[in-house]
Order: structure tokens, then C-alpha cells, then sequence
């Protein structure tokens, strides 16, 4: 389907193309037929004047021959006002084609000569002006002109250059004499002028003017580099008075040496500039020194002002909307930093709102920023220059699919960060449990939670995955309530449960940072086949250090029921210590055994056995 307008376009431009070429050779065909009718009508004019004159005063013929000659008369103002209507009408079809022998334009022919084209008349007379110049006895008088009929030819040494007719006149909207004379005068000084400035003086002298001006760029050049080099010197030997490392949050970011570096760096763009630059302004005057040259100076000094000026005045021009922009910008920097004021007023608590928690401030304020600063690109995109051009409006739409598409996760992250800040499920320093992974908040940010676990193991956990698990908070009410912390442990069903829970409440307030009220108390969780399965519990306050604590109630444990003569097991048959199983010595009994219903079961498999 494409390829099918393409070929329709094609065909109507050809078909263009081919309509205008018959107009334009259908009016000059007219315009032939009224030449050669005027010339014949002048043929006859003549025959009829001289028959007027050979006619006496009182003729009768007479009135009849005036008559007739007045009508060729009109008849020729007739078809002299045709062909200007029909060159009048040819105007914007044949643009002409300009006479250019040497570098300049000298004027332009608009229709070809006898069996020549008009491009092809224009070439033959470049070449013959070509030719004279190179003539040594050249002489601007040796041009001149001779009339034939009703054409003028321009001719040197009786070599003939140009020739000019009437439709030549018409065409310049001139009289034929005026045009013979003006292309006289121009041919004439175009030769003598491109004769002075091929002479070897003018060429000498330009030579020498060339040389000079590159001597003078050559030493600005080294002047450029001598300074680049001393100017880089200086700062290296001052770097550390006026160079500092830029830090930021503890960090060297950029070292006293690397900025150097990068200023050497920007100085050494800044010097080839500036060469680049000398150089190209240096070209439009040499080619001035040349006249073949000098219409170059123009076109080098042109490539550089115009878009000069395009920028001056496009900076002009844009002084309005930067205005604009430059007060709707202050207006919002003023209204960020009352938000912000406000923002840390209700961090620090100095503000308080019912139903406001204070660690609400912050990603409040964020998100007020990011709203407001949206809205403030909404209000200046008018006003940026070339918003409202396609090209720029088509990028911006481009740039947000890819932004919209790529950022996806992203905005589920942060949607989920901002839930998980205004839910309150835990803030910076609280021990929680996040799925499988249990350690200290040490970060919270729109995108991820990091976790600092007991091994020192920093995690970092999507804000969305956290959203999608469940997560326990030890330290909300640890403060004020306490947080229970817990640990089972198994006994026969041998033991007395009545001794079982002071030893377990002893062992737990033996640790120090377990609180002594609320006491420490013992659930029985279950009544397994071969034992029982209690559970001792205690409030702390540091849910952060419940690791340590757990660490520690355990080792109570075990020596709270070691003094009691109690072995913490999980037994599965009832039945005494003995057989083929190695026995110890009385002396490396434990003291805190010796009492114990253990002991007297070792000591008689012992007697037993002897």
C-alpha cells in the first residue's frame, strides 16, 4: 500500500513537471510566432514607406498606403503588448539562468538563441568572456557594440561575444538600447576587474598579508598554550589552599587531586575552543587578502553571526517566559520550605495533631514535595522553550511510557512503603520478625527495609515483599507492657509439678535484665505420652537484646535444675541407669546429684553389679 502512493506521487509530480515544461515551450512558441510576425510586418512597413515615397503628393494611392502603414503601426504595438503579457506570464515559470565567468554573477539570460538553449548560451558566453581576459593586450575599450536590425551585437576585435534582442529588453522590462549598454558596460569591467585581481601584485601582496596573518595566529596560539600550561601550574602548586576534599556524610566523595584533574580537564576543552575559534575567524580575512577568495569571507562570517543572532535574539524573545518561570520557581521555594518547616515542627513533636504521629512528618512532607513539584513542571511546560513543538512533545510522551513501564516495581515499592509508614508496623530501631528473617530496623525508605540481624547481617527486604508477609513487632509494647519472651522445656512425669515451678521462676529472675514484676510464670503446654512439656515466661523491656536474654535464661535453667538433683530429658521409658552403660566414679558425681533420686539409682546398679 505504500509502495502504491509512493508510485501515485510520483506520477503526479512527473505529471507537474511535464505540464509546466509544455506551458513554458507553448509561450515561447508564441512568443516566436509574434517575432517573426513582427518582423515580417516590419518588412512590409518598409516596403510601404518606400512606395510612399515614390508616390506624388496627390496621388490617390496615397491615403490608402497612410491608412495601411498606420494599421502595421498599431498591429505592432499590438503584439508588442502580447509578448510582455506572455513574458509576463513566463516570469514565474523561467527563473533565468545567471552568467558566471569568473566568481560573481554578472546579469541573467532568460531564452536561448537559435539552436541553443538558454544554459547552453549562458555557458558559450562565459567561456568566450573567459577567453578575452586571458589576453595579455586586453583593453576595457576594445568592447563594443554594432546594431542589426533589430538586435545588438557585443563583439571584440570583430570576435563577437553576446548578442541582445528585443525579447532580451522585454524579458529586463528595459528598452534594447539601455540593455545592449548596461550588458556592454558590465562585461567590459568584469574583464578588466578579474585582470587586476589575478595580477601578480595582487597576488604578491596578498601572499605577503596571508603570511603575516599566520605568523600573528601561530604566536596567539602559543600565547594560548604558554597560558594553559602556567595557569595549570598555579593551581597545582595551590591546590591545597584553594581546594578542599568535598565530603559528604563522612565520606571523601572527591579528593583535593581529583578535582584538579577535572579543572586541567575542563581547562584544556576550553583552550581548544578558543584556537578553534581564532582559526575560523582568522579564514575570512585571508581569503579577503585574494579578490578570487573574498566571496568565501562572507559565507565563514555568516555561518557564525547568523546563528549568533538567531540565539540573541531567541534569548530576547524568551526573557518574558524566563521571567515567568523564574517567579512561579520562587513562589514554590518558598512554599517548600514552609512545608519543610512545618515538617520538622511535627517531627520534633514543638506541633502536635490528633491522630498525627510525628514519624508521619517526613514522608508527608515528601510526598506534598513530589505532588507540588508535578504540579510546578505542569505550570512552566508552557513556558520552556520549544513546548510546543511536536518533536519535544512527542519525546516527553515517549520518555513517560518509559518511565511509567520501567518504574512499575518501582511505584509497588514505594506505594508499599508509604502504607507501611502511615500503618505504623515498626519504625527505625525495632526488632521485628519479617517473614524468616528476625533482626534490628536499621533503615526505612520508600523502596526497601534493611534489617540488621544478630550475626551483624545487613538484609534488605522490597517494601512490597514486606507488605506480602507477615511481620512481628517485639518492640512496641516492650517499653510499657513488656514483651513476654518464652522457652519450653520437657520432664518426666516422676517430677512433682510443685517443685518444678519455683526452680523454673527462680532460674528466670536470676537473669538481670528480666523484669522481677510482673513475676516470671510457668504454663504446662501439653501432657505428651513419656513427659510433660512446660513453658516459663518473663517480661523484658530490650526486645532488642531477646537473643542475649534467651541465651542467658537457658544457662539458668540448666543450673537451677542441675542444683536440684533434676535432669532436663525427654524420656520414653521408665527405667534405672545400668547394664552395659559406663558408670562414674562417686567423686565425679555432681555434688548437686548426690541427694537426687539419680543418684540413689546409680549407687545400687553400682552394688548390684559388684
Amino acid at each position: 500500500m505504500k509502495n502504491f502512493f509512493t508510485l501515485i506521487l510520483l506520477i503526479l509530480f512527473s505529471a507537474g513537471i511535464f505540464a509546466q515544461d509544455t506551458v513554458q515551450k507553448n509561450l515561447e512558441k508564441r512568443l516566436i510566432e509574434f517575432s517573426q510576425q513582427r518582423k515580417n510586418d516590419s518588412i512590409k512597413r518598409v516596403e510601404l514607406e518606400n512606395k510612399l515615397l515614390s508616390l506624388q503628393s496627390n496621388s490617390k494611392d496615397k491615403e490608402s498606403l497612410l491608412t495601411e502603414l498606420k494599421f502595421l503601426k498599431s498591429k505592432d504595438s499590438l503584439i508588442l503588448m502580447r509578448q510582455k503579457i506572455k513574458i509576463d506570464s513566463l516570469r514565474n515559470i523561467n527563473k533565468g539562468v545567471a552568467v558566471v565567468p569568473f566568481h560573481d554573477t554578472l546579469f541573467i539570460l532568460y531564452r536561448g538563441v537559435g539552436g541553443f538553449s538558454t544554459k547552453e548560451r549562458a555557458l558559450a558566453l562565459e567561456e568566450k568572456i573567459r577567453e578575452i581576459a586571458k589576453k595579455y593586450d586586453f583593453n576595457k575599450d576594445s568592447i563594443k557594440l554594432s546594431k542589426d536590425e533589430n538586435t545588438y551585437l557585443i563583439y571584440s576585435n570583430k570576435n563577437m561575444i553576446s548578442s541582445v534582442s528585443l525579447q532580451d529588453a522585454l524579458w529586463e522590462n528595459t528598452t534594447l538600447e539601455n540593455l545592449a549598454n548596461k550588458h556592454q558596460q558590465i562585461i567590459a569591467s568584469a574583464i578588466e576587474q578579474h585582470r587586476s585581481d589575478t595580477s601578480l601584485p595582487t597576488l604578491a601582496k596578498g601572499a605577503l598579508y596571508a603570511m603575516l596573518l599566520m605568523f600573528v595566529v601561530g604566536y596567539l596560539i602559543h600565547l594560548i598554550n604558554k597560558a594553559n600550561h602556567w595557569l595549570k601550574m598555579k593551581l597545582y602548586e595551590k591546590k591545597n589552599v584553594l581546594f578542599a576534599p568535598l565530603i559528604e556524610k563522612n565520606l571523601k566523595v572527591l579528593n583535593i587531586n581529583k578535582q584538579i584533574e577535572y579543572i586541567w580537564f575542563g581547562l584544556g576543552i576550553i583552550r581548544w575552543i578558543i584556537i578553534i575559534l581564532l582559526i575560523y575567524l582568522a579564514l575570512p580575512i585571508l581569503f579577503n587578502f585574494f579578490p578570487s577568495t573574498q566571496a568565501y569571507t562572507t559565507i565563514l562570517l555568516e555561518n557564525i553571526l547568523d546563528p549568533l543572532r538567531k540565539i540573541a535574539r531567541a534569548m530576547i524573545d524568551y526573557l518574558p517566559n524566563l521571567l515567568t518561570i523564574i517567579v512561579i520557581v520562587t513562589v514554590f521555594r518558598f512554599l517548600f520550605k514552609f512545608l519543610r518547616f512545618i515538617a520538622l515542627e511535627l517531627e520534633d513533636g514543638r506541633i502536635t495533631i490528633n491522630g498525627f504521629y510525628k514519624e508521619w512528618a517526613k514522608p508527608t512532607y515528601q510526598i506534598f514535595k513530589v505532588l507540588l513539584l508535578t504540579f510546578m513542571m505542569i505550570v512552566i511546560f508552557p513556558y520552556l522553550p520549544g513546548a510546543k513543538s511536536p518533536i519535544f512533545q512527542g519525546v516527553s510522551v515517549f520518555v513517560g511510557i518509559l518511565v511509567t513501564f520501567g518504574s512499575a516495581g518501582a511505584l509497588g515499592n514505594i506505594m508499599s512503603g508509604l502504607l507501611l509508614t502511615y500503618t505504623r508496623s515498626f519504625s527505625n530501631g525495632d526488632y521485628v520478625k519479617i517473614g524468616e528473617i528476625t533482626g534490628e530496623i536499621i533503615e526505612r525508605n520508600l523502596l526497601v527495609t534493611r534489617i540488621r540481624t544478630i550475626k551483624n547481617e545487613i538484609v534488605s527486604v522490597p517494601n512490597s515483599t514486606v507488605m506480602n508477609s507477615h511481620t512481628t513487632n517485639y518492640s512496641t509494647d516492650a517499653s510499657k507492657k513488656g514483651l513476654i519472651i518464652h522457652t519450653t522445656f520437657t520432664l518426666g512425669y516422676d517430677i512433682p509439678i510443685e517443685k518444678i515451678h519455683p526452680i523454673a521462676i527462680n532460674a528466670a529472675l536470676k537473669v538481670n535484665e528480666i523484669q522481677k514484676d510482673p513475676k516470671p510464670f510457668v504454663f504446662q503446654l501439653s501432657l505428651d505420652d513419656f513427659y510433660v512439656t512446660y513453658q516459663i515466661n518473663a517480661y523484658v523491656k530490650n526486645a532488642n537484646r531477646q537473643d542475649f536474654i534467651y541465651s542467658d535464661l537457658h544457662k539458668e535453667l540448666l543450673e537451677e535444675f542441675s542444683k536440684a538433683g533434676i535432669e532436663l530429658m525427654s524420656p520414653h521409658f521408665m527405667a534405672h541407669r545400668g547394664g552395659t552403660e559406663p558408670q562414674l566414679p562417686d567423686d565425679r558425681i555432681p555434688m548437686s546429684y548426690k541427694d537426687s533420686p539419680f543418684n540413689v539409682n546409680i549407687s545400687k546398679n553400682n552394688s548390684a553389679e559388684n
